[in-house]
């Protein structure tokens, strides 16, 4: 017996804008103002993707999720899905912490080990992970030699 088998097409929506200058990221403080700006006045936990193309120029700004006071849960799966759809050659991950310490939990060394690896297999390399604190403090898991 045979049955119908479904075929999909995926799609992106444009959900909005942040404003940036349209310059080559050459280091993580590069995109500070925009998460700086982007995670002012959030009081949960978010993490986003910010798709870099072949020049690293930031060509997307990508919310993978949402969580609570102290947390937020991450799979590979849903990080490299837009990164994926939108054929960008790597990636920033960046987080808040509303507490306002930016030191990075043992569960963000954890996940970040754990993206960074994901990206290997899948060609597209994680060049950062950021976590932002308030009062302009972070931090960089690539300039401290954790990434």
């Amino acid at each position: 017996m045979s049955y119908r088998i479904p075929m999909y097409k995926i799609s992106m929506i444009r959900d909005g804008s942040v404003c940036a200058e349209r310059k080559a990221i050459m280091s993580s403080r590069d995109v500070l103002p925009i998460l700086r700006e982007y995670f002012e006045h959030h009081d949960r936990e978010e993490m986003l993707c910010l798709l870099l193309d072949a020049k690293h120029k930031l060509t997307g700004l990508h919310t993978i999720s949402i969580g609570s006071l102290s947390s937020a849960i991450v799979h590979p799966r849903e990080t490299f899905k837009c990164a994926i759809i939108s054929n960008c050659a790597a990636i920033i991950l960046a987080h808040n912490h509303p507490s306002g310490d930016p030191t990075p939990s043992q569960e963000d060394h954890a996940l970040t080990k754990r993206l960074k690896d994901g990206g290997d297999i899948l060609g597209i390399p994680v060049l950062d992970h950021l976590v932002i604190g308030e009062n302009g403090r972070y931090v960089s898991f690539a300039e401290t030699g954790q990434l």
